[in-house]
């Protein structure tokens, strides 16, 4: 039986959130395994993360575990994808239709974790008309008018950085509330429009630097 969820506070610490849907992954591989109860010390080995933080994050999601047994993996995982929001599909418009945006449209993957692209905008006429995975391309002009007539409040930037402010204005004009920027730009918005910022080549830099650290030592 499913226990219910209870935010402890309703500022969660961003780092324990970016870290729930790492617990959540391997509960869930764990599951597969055949697994039945899943300890804080199991996690922490797998994900190579100190038990005690581990502990400390779930208990923000106030499941709870049994002494020398650990948390019932089927609790665990209702638990957190609930608390994730991963259980609603919150869907979503993509804008940028190059190499990023098309596989993005394609990753079926980003269902099971709560989000639904329901439609893509482009300027490129060899797009326009055109569906990636079932997903239709549309013109960015068309934006505004197709968004009176949606549900969508998360837009999802990968526009080249040259138009990032541009199109986020527009997509927050629109009534977009929460962007996605892939972007390496850092965009600006409004105090009440949620922006996650998710570059590859930021990450990029920090792979490439601690690479050469480790080179520097050998």
């Amino acid at each position: 039986m499913t226990s219910p969820v209870r935010k402890i506070s309703d500022k969660i610490p961003e780092p324990t959130l970016r870290r729930l849907p790492w617990y959540l992954s391997c509960a869930k591989l764990m599951r597969s395994q055949g697994e039945k109860y899943v300890s804080s010390t199991q996690i922490s080995r797998q994900i190579n993360i100190d038990a005690s933080q581990v502990a400390k994050d779930l208990s923000y999601v106030a499941v709870s575990g049994r002494t020398r047994v650990g948390y019932d993996i089927d609790c665990l995982i209702s638990v957190l994808e609930d608390f994730l929001g991963f259980t609603n599909l919150h869907k979503a418009y993509l804008f940028g239709v190059g190499s990023l945006g098309a596989a993005l449209l394609q990753d079926t993957g980003l269902s099971h974790f709560g989000l639904e692209i329901v439609g893509a905008f482009d300027i490129d006429s060899s797009k326009v008309g055109t569906s990636i995975a079932g997903i239709p391309v549309y013109h960015t002009d068309k934006f505004p008018e197709i968004m009176k007539k949606s549900d969508v409040n998360i837009g999802i930037l990968t526009v080249p950085i040259s138009i990032a402010q541009e199109i986020t204005d527009y997509m927050v004009e629109g009534g977009i509330k929460a962007v996605w920027n892939f972007t390496p730009f850092r965009i600006r918005v409004p105090e009440d429009i949620v922006v996650q910022n998710t570059s590859l080549y930021a990450h990029l830099a920090v792979m490439f630097n601690r690479l050469n650290e480790e080179l520097k030592r050998q």
